[in-house]
């Protein structure tokens, strides 16, 4: 699969020795660009925090690819980095390992196993060839540094209600972090025994891709929105149709909303979502 992907994609694959693995995680930063690597190390790393000095990340295999699908990037973009499911690899991380991309805004894009497995996503180091301190602005003047996640290519892989399979795709990324998938999607796993095919089931596999990259449960999740996963729980409880408005546009709700709008989300999927978010409510007045 892995061949037909870079064939497909046009890529280049270039692979200079493998530096050893415990050499490139450093207990100290050493420069504003180095990539901060935790949660889940392996060995003695375990719940340490390290840094990766992007000299060392270019040393690792690369992969090139010429994209034209990722939003944050102008159409025939050439990109090469390190794809996240060697990266792990080479730190001697499980098969079921659930990465998080922490950006400098505490956005957090989630890239389960499956993710990992069936879009390849890349940590990206050069873009057309230049180095992360030489990239071009975003449209709105930000820094897409000091590191960003792109894909050869993506092609949705999943649909719930009306929610599509999204791209994570995150710029300002400044570190990822190693866990487990059924860990990290225990937390915010429906409260009570529902049926698969169920509202609520359907709201949570809607809300572990979408709504958790910017909310929190506890430790686990984004906090960019500085709404955790329970005052969700609270408004889907207290007020329905608001919650149901506020996701579909936020803006019509509060003007000064910075939350993007999900228009294409029909009455069944915003229902899902109300009847998950709600079961996280009812449990502590019922516990």
């Amino acid at each position: 699969m892995r061949v037909f992907l870079l064939l497909l994609a046009g890529a280049a694959l270039v692979a200079p020795p493998v530096t050893d693995p415990q050499i490139i995680l450093h207990a100290e930063r050493s420069s504003p660009g180095d990539l901060e690597v935790g949660g889940e190390l392996t060995g003695a790393l375990t719940r340490s925090v390290r840094y990766a000095r992007y000299e060392d990340l270019l040393n690792l295999p690369q992969e090139t690819y010429t994209v034209s699908d990722d939003s944050n990037l102008p159409a025939n973009t050439e990109i090469s980095g390190v794809a996240l499911g060697t990266l792990a690899r080479l730190l001697g991380q499980p098969a079921d390992t659930f990465i998080d991309a922490i950006c400098d805004d505490q956005y957090r894009a989630n890239y389960p196993h499956d993710y990992i497995a069936t879009h390849h996503p890349l940590l990206v180091l050069r873009i057309n060839g230049k180095p992360h301190d030489q990239w071009a602005p975003l449209k709105d003047g930000g820094s897409p540094g000091p590191y960003l996640i792109s894909h050869p290519f993506f092609k949705p892989a999943f649909k719930v209600l009306s929610h599509e399979d999204e791209p994570q795709i995150p710029y300002g990324v400044v570190g990822i972090e190693f866990h487990r998938d059924s860990v990290v999607f225990a937390a915010i796993r429906p409260l009570g025994m529902w049926p698969a095919n169920s509202p609520v089931e359907q709201g949570y596999e809607i809300a572990k891709q979408d709504c958790f990259r910017c909310h929190n449960m506890g430790a686990v999740g984004g906090s960019k929105a500085g709404r955790s996963w329970q005052t969700l729980a609270k408004r889907a409880a207290q007020d329905g149709p608001r919650f149901r408005q506020t996701i579909r546009n936020p803006r019509s709700v509060n003007p000064k909303a910075t939350m993007p709008a999900h228009p294409a989300y029909d009455d069944a999927t915003l229902n899902a979502l109300t009847a998950y978010f709600k079961t996280f409510a009812i449990a502590r007045r019922n516990p």
